[in-house]
């Protein structure tokens, strides 16, 4: 709109639009459009590619957290056994690296041991790794590993120098499985090196560093898994040695009277908790050792052993044993040039110790343990079999100071019994002065009691003739009756030898007793014991019991351990073997005085 001046109205005027230069340039609204769309579109594939990357890492981490989750419930669930926590972990390992094979060594000294293998490995590759121990050359990962403590990585195992150098073990990993990358992890306790698990690629592409960082970890699981096991192990045999020493000493303390018992039970818990395929314990007897007590010995070398008399000397490990006066621990006994026992002909016996039973530093004894394989002894079998030694020393010495109670308190009894029957016998002399029958009759009846004695006959020696003059026992015999002093006899043995003279079955004995056995066979009884009656070493006459046929076996039984029988008799004997000479002699002086008369 417009004001016309001169007239003053307001008149519209018209715009005109010039036309647009040729040479100038405009932006269209579709090119426009178009370089929006376009930028729009970068920026959505770079945020679809992070997300992506994200994603993807996130997936590798959650698997990676579920793996590991998984290797840590199987190390809880079975924290005693090993395979399947190394199989878990190897197969993680090999899935979320890409790789074709794992496996997983440990150390033993300065060599490995393949102890798992994840992955179709070819056979003839897998038999070399699982060929026992071996040391590899410097240039192999695992040495390497050894050395520096780290990870180490080989990008393509043709051009490492092993391989150049043609080391067994990288030429069979290239030839026989085709393994061109591999790394290998340290399993570190702190700085000592427990083991390593190696991971293999059939292709030259380097593991990146995430996966080393993975199998890293695994390896650290691994030591827990391994340390968990041995901790565990080492309580269950914690617990096993305790409750077997408990069970011991407990069979010591019920079997006071009874050694053979807590013998059995150290062979048996011995055997047990040190893996030995046969135990032995050894006892003296005289100036040699005889098996006391065996374990899971067959028939034959049960029978073998037993027949066995082994004198201390190197040819035999119990010997070796007794002559050292320490442990003894033969790794092989077919490599011990001074082995010369032959028991290895009996059975398969191999690996053996022998461990002393010593008393105040001296052995008493020995308890062996063998082995059908070499397989040495640990430092805790070795130290745990020497705890089974002391116990049976405690055992033994037990046995021993309770014998000796029994004895003192048995000496006691019959030296009660010995004052007790001297006292009788004494008040019959001194209420009978001039008569002897009643003293000789109480005499007898106090050997009868003393000694244990079934029947029993006082002899006096008149010329070549023993006259019997007492008697106690159902055995007939007659006051009076004269039997001659000959060799033939056992009552003439005992004074012509002056010497006690056992007889065990005298009715069986016909050629050394000729005239007793017929006796024996005319009045019945078997069993026989005759003891001379001395002064100054001249014979005055015998004393001699004997057995009815009623209560012959009771007596058989006895005589087949003389000690058992005789011991105490003869100690009581002498007692009343003085007493019967005196009371002999003053027979004599009474018969001389009453011809005086």
């Amino acid at each position: 709109m417009t004001t016309d001046r001169t007239s003053g109205r307001k008149t519209k005027r018209r715009r005109t639009v010039k036309p647009p230069r040729r040479n100038a340039t405009t932006a269209t609204p579709q090119n426009s459009d178009k370089k929006k769309i376009a930028l729009l579109t970068r920026k959505l594939n770079d945020a679809l590619e992070r997300q992506a990357a994200t994603s993807h890492e996130l997936s590798e981490s959650l698997e990676r957290e579920a793996a590991t989750s998984q290797v840590l419930g199987i190390i809880s669930g079975s924290p005693s056994d090993l395979e399947p926590v190394f199989e878990a972990m190897l197969a993680n390992a090999t899935r979320l690296c890409e790789s074709s094979y794992g496996a997983l060594w440990l150390c033993d000294g300065d060599a490995f041991r393949c102890v798992a293998i994840h992955g179709a490995l070819p056979e003839s590759f897998a038999a070399v790794q699982r060929h026992g121990v071996f040391r590899p050359g410097p240039e192999i990962a695992l040495a390497r590993v050894a050395k520096t403590r780290q990870t180490i990585q080989i990008a393509d195992l043709r051009t490492n120098q092993g391989y150049l150098d043609r080391e067994p073990l990288s030429v069979a990993a290239v030839e026989l499985a085709g393994i061109r990358t591999l790394m290998a992890a340290p399993m570190l306790q702190g700085d000592k090196l427990v083991g390593a698990i190696s991971i293999y690629r059939r292709e030259v592409r380097p593991f990146t560093d995430k996966q080393i960082a993975l199998v890293t970890s695994f390896a650290s699981q691994a030591v827990i898994a391994i340390e968990n096991a041995r901790l565990l192990t080492e309580l269950r045999e914690s617990l096993e040695q305790q409750t077997a020493t408990a069970d011991v000493l407990k069979v010591i303390s019920r079997s006071t009277f009874d050694l053979q018992s807590v013998l059995d039970t150290l062979a048996e818990s011995a055997a047990r908790l040190c893996e030995a395929d046969i135990v032995t314990i050894w006892r003296p007897d005289g100036h040699t050792y005889h098996v006391a007590a065996t374990y899971q010995t067959t028939s034959g070398h049960k029978k073998y052993l037993e027949s066995l008399s082994i004198e201390p000397g190197r040819g035999s490990c119990v010997g070796r044993t007794l002559v050292e006066g320490k442990t003894v621990h033969l790794h092989d006994i077919r490599k011990d040039p001074e082995y010369t026992l032959n028991v290895a002909r009996i059975e398969d016996t191999r690996t053996m110790l022998g461990v002393p039973l010593l008393r105040d530093g001296t052995p008493i004894g020995v308890i062996a343990l063998i082995r059908s394989t070499v397989r040495p002894f640990t430092e805790k079998q070795i130290e745990l079999a020497t705890t089974f030694a002391d116990q049976a020393v405690i055992a033994i010495e037990n046995v021993r100071l309770f014998d000796e109670v029994q004895e003192r308190t048995r000496d006691l009894s019959e030296s009660l019994e010995q004052q007790t029957a001297t006292a009788e016998v004494l008040r019959v002399i001194s209420s009978s002065p001039t008569e002897l029958q009643p003293v000789l009759d109480a005499l007898a009846e106090t050997t009868s009691k003393l000694c244990g004695a079934d029947d029993v006959s006082i002899f006096r020696l008149e010329g070549n003739g023993l006259t019997v003059v007492a008697h106690c026992g159902p055995i007939p015999a007659r006051v009076g009756y004269v039997a001659p002093a000959v060799r033939g006899t056992a009552s003439g043995r005992c004074v012509l030898e002056r010497r006690p003279v056992h007889v065990a079955d005298l009715q069986v004995e016909t050629e050394e007793f000729p005239e007793g056995s017929a006796i024996a066979r005319e009045l019945g009884h078997r069993t026989i014991v005759a003891v001379p009656l001395l002064r100054e070493g001249v014979p005055l006459g015998a004393i001699k019991s004997a057995a009815p046929p009623s209560i012959c076996r009771r007596y058989s039984i006895r005589s087949l351990n003389p000690q058992r029988v005789f011991v105490r008799p003869n100690g009581l004997a002498s007692t009343v073997r003085r007493m019967a000479s005196s009371i002999l002699l003053q027979a004599t002086d009474i018969q001389k005085t009453s011809r005086n008369f």
